[in-house]
Parts: structure tokens; sequence; C-alpha cells
């Protein structure tokens, strides 16, 4: 495994162009199981971990911060925090909802707390608070990179104007600017992102890591038909996929996939990080087994024309 590290943004911060997302920690991976994926995430050269203080807060019996707290038992145990990147983020958290100064700074010591941290290495806003007026928001999250308590400020699920506005605000105060940008992008979610959203990560030189990367598990080839996700827990999220236009894609993943004797989701990965402005797509595994196609996507290198065959057949999703 290559281990191509890449930077993010103006910080100085340098990660694996694969994030490992900490999503299913404490949620459908137990703590055992979710060092033993952090495990080898590790060993096979990656370094950069994406959470949130709200994982898993949706489970029952979970309150939020489980992810974290998983996650910063695993640090404590392994003696590796120099060698990880650790992102997280705040505003949806059911103790610290929305983005005013002192919920940010509330929070960020939460998080602190949780990951048994001195610093997060990159701090997200991670859904736009429009109660709170974005001038305050920028403020607080200068104060946490003035206090030390964060290294670089990242942005997700924003417009581009909010983005555009942010600058404003961060430029005309002498405040730090963000280096990295959070969107839902994927090859059957390109629209908003290639429209509206990489022209200003580009102008502003904002490193990309999409969620949903592999679209809750279609884009790994899982669901062939619309049978396929009866009754299966992710039904509802890959719905709008179970159509003509969503099997064609497939098809042209599967061929690709062949060629290059790798998985579909190796290939929906390395076309995602082939994109302008991607650092890496940030993806999850429940299990250490799921690990393997993920890892591969980053030396994957795919020709000119199956990255034009696989635009050509997502294009009905880049409207």
């Amino acid at each position: 495994m290559s281990d191509q590290r890449v930077k993010v943004g103006n910080s100085d911060l340098t990660v694996f162009p694969l994030v490992l997302g900490g999503n299913t920690f404490g949620w459908t991976s137990d703590e055992a199981t979710s060092r033993k994926v952090l495990d080898e995430y590790v060993e096979a050269g990656g370094n950069f971990i994406d959470t949130a203080d709200v994982y898993s807060a949706w489970a029952p019996g979970n309150a939020g911060g489980e992810s974290e707290i998983i996650l910063g038992r695993w640090l404590a145990v392994r003696g590796n925090r120099d060698d990880v990147v650790i992102a997280t983020k705040v505003s949806e958290h059911p103790q610290y909802k929305g983005l005013s100064h002192d919920n940010v700074l509330a929070a960020a010591n939460e998080s602190l707390l949780r990951l048994g941290v001195d610093a997060i290495d990159l701090y997200y806003a991670h859904f736009d608070d429009k109660n709170t007026p974005l001038e305050e928001t920028a403020a607080a999250f200068d104060e946490l990179v003035k206090a030390g308590k964060i290294r670089a400020i990242g942005l997700s699920n924003y417009t581009a104007d909010r983005i555009e506005e942010w600058f404003r605000i961060a430029r005309e105060n002498g405040y730090a600017l963000p280096v990295a940008l959070e969107p839902h992008y994927n090859l059957v979610a390109r629209g908003n992102y290639e429209r509206s959203l990489a022209p200003v990560a580009a102008r502003e030189n904002l490193a990309v890591f999409p969620y949903f990367s592999l679209a809750a598990g279609f884009l790994t080839g899982k669901y062939r038909s619309a049978a396929d996700a009866e009754g299966k827990a992710r039904q509802g999220m890959v719905a709008d996929y179970l159509n003509a236009d969503g099997f064609a894609l497939i098809d042209v993943l599967d061929e690709v996939a062949q060629a290059h004797d790798t998985a579909i989701a190796t290939v929906s990965l390395a076309w995602l990080r082939h994109q302008s402005e991607v650092a890496g797509p940030i993806a999850s595994a429940r299990t250490p087994e799921q690990l393997p196609a993920l890892l591969d996507s980053v030396s994957l290198d795919l020709t000119a024309d199956e990255l034009a065959a696989l635009d050509q057949v997502s294009a009905p999703f880049a409207k």
C-alpha cells in the first residue's frame, strides 16, 4: 500500500488520501471491532480519521459522543496520537446543538475530553446554523485556533454562498481561514458539488473530503435490483438509485472493476479521488473485512477512457 500523503489546503496537515469514517464506531461496530478496523487502517498507511460529536446519538441507548470515546480509548492504548490526524465536528450533538459562540467552545472542550487529546487537528462546522450570525461562529472557531485547541477549520454541508461569506468575514477580521470542505459527493450525487462547491473549493484552496462516498452501499454493487434492497436497513437511503440509470452505472463500474481485478467499491472511490479538488474520499468499514476494497482505491489509477465512461453513464446524476 502506497503512503502518498496529501496536503490539507493551506494547513500544515498531511493526510492519507482515503479517510476512515468513524460513524460506525459504537453503532454498527462494537468497540473491539472498531479497534481492529483502526489498527488495520493505520497498518496499511492510513492516518486520517473523521468523526463527529453526534456519532452516534441516533442509535438506541446512545447519547452522542460514542465514536469519539472509542477513538480516544484506542489512541490511549496505542500511544499513537502524533501519528494520526483527527477530524471531528460540532453543531448536531443533542446537548450542543447549533453554532453559537458559547456552544462551539463548550462542544469543543467536550470533544477534547472524549478524544483524550490536547488539540483537534481539523474541526468542522457540521451543518450551517442559520439562527446564529456567521460572524459569531467564525469568531468562535478562530478563538479555538488561537487557544491551540484546534489546528485547522473545516466546513461541512455549507452552500457556496455561505462558504464565501465565511471567508469574507474571516479576512475582514483577521480570523483563521477554513482549509477543508466535507460535502455530500459521489457518482450518484454530482450536481451540487460540481456546479457550485468545486469552483469555491478551487478558489479558496479547500481540500475536499466527500462523505457518503459509496452512497449508503449502492456504489459497492450490492444492489442489482430493487428487490435486493427490499427490507434492508438502507432501503430508503438507496431508493433514488434503484432505477435504470443507477443500474447502468453499476454495469459500467462492474466492467472497470473486472478490468482491474478489483471491487466495484474500489473503483467508485478511485473515481472520486480523481475529481477536482478532492483530497480523499471518506469511507467507513463496519468490519476489518470491508477495509481492503476501500484501501485499494488509493493505488488504483483509472485510465482517461474509464473516467470518461463513468462520467458519461453517471451524467443523469450530475443534473
